[in-house]
């Protein structure tokens, strides 16, 4: 189960842009964070990983997409699974396996 958002997706989004245009001047660049931060109510360091995923999912930093990662972990759900699966079809093998062995009364 995935946890409530803190904060709503448009707010997340605007902040974002608001963020990466600062750090795009100059000017503005020193504790943009922080300052957007305090404006819109977002803590900086959320606002700071908000941005460095954007940026990674523009192709502007190495790294793994959202999509990216979304995919494996479907990915490694379905292995978990197929592994369980495969588990509990190799003991009711032996489980089966053990009943012919046994002499019928």
């Amino acid at each position: 189960m995935v946890a409530p958002r803190k904060y709503p997706d448009e707010l997340r989004e605007r902040a974002t842009r608001m963020a990466i245009d600062a750090r795009q001047d100059p000017a503005t660049r020193a504790g943009a964070f922080r300052r957007i931060g305090e404006q819109l109510g977002v803590h900086p360091e959320a606002l700071r990983t908000w941005v460095k995923k954007a940026e990674i999912d523009e192709g502007l930093r190495p790294g793994t997409t959202s999509d990216d990662a979304a995919r494996m972990a479907e990915l490694e759900r379905e292995v978990r699974e197929l592994r369980r699966a495969n588990t509990i079809l190799r003991q009711a093998s032996a489980f089966f396996a053990a009943e012919l062995d046994r002499p019928s009364r």
